[in-house]
């Protein structure tokens, strides 16, 4: 018995630890959540390690359209870091391709907020989100810090999202579809020409 034990203990030691139980992005401070298909987008929640609660949100206008109106009860609640469990699922819609998607961290310990995207959007001027596109196929993982001034190890609440990219699409480039109903009105054509 002492001798498994002994052996396990060792076993154990020669294993790396694991600093975070959930994803926090590795890149991409201060980078923009954009839209990269038609298909809805599923936000999944993936855990945090913070101390204070934390609310997020996607910013949106008095038409219910992505952006920032100015008026906080327009926004679409998501998650609360404390609250929701890890793996739960919301699912945010789909929006044209290319728009920028701004996610609010409201923390409701002091009040403060903070944004995804470019550093001038928070209070001290620095990036709150960090923005890590390609994390999984097809999803974006983004982990914000809410510490005003603070540490900016990202790990107060991390979220990913199908559907979106941190590069704007290229608008040269068609999306399958278009293709595909190109090719039917091309195939539609020939025959309509074959009949004359």
């Amino acid at each position: 018995m002492k001798k498994t034990l002994a052996v396990l203990a060792t076993t154990l030691s020669l294993l790396p630890v694991v600093a975070n139980a959930f994803p926090i992005a590795s890149t991409g401070e201060g980078l923009s959540v954009l839209v990269g298909g038609t298909d809805p987008i599923i936000a999944t929640y993936q855990g945090n390690s913070a101390a204070y609660s934390n609310d997020l949100y996607l910013m949106l206008d008095g038409l219910g359209k992505p952006g920032d109106d100015g008026d906080v009860s327009n926004d679409l609640f998501i998650f609360n870091n404390h609250a929701s469990p890890v793996g739960s699922t919301v699912n945010l819609g789909s929006f044209a391709i290319g728009t920028e998607l701004i996610f609010r961290l409201h923390v409701t310990n002091t009040g403060d907020q903070f944004f995804t995207g470019a550093a001038s959007r928070n209070p001290d001027n620095h990036a709150h989100a960090r923005v890590q596109e390609n994390w999984a196929p097809d999803t974006t993982l983004v982990s914000f810090e809410d510490l005003l001034g603070g540490g900016y190890e990202y790990n107060d609440l991390s979220f990913s999202f199908t559907n979106t990219v941190t590069t704007p699409p290229n608008p040269g480039v068609p999306e399958p579809a278009s293709l595909a109903l190109l090719g039917i009105g091309l195939v539609g054509l020939r025959a309509l020409r074959r009949k004359a």
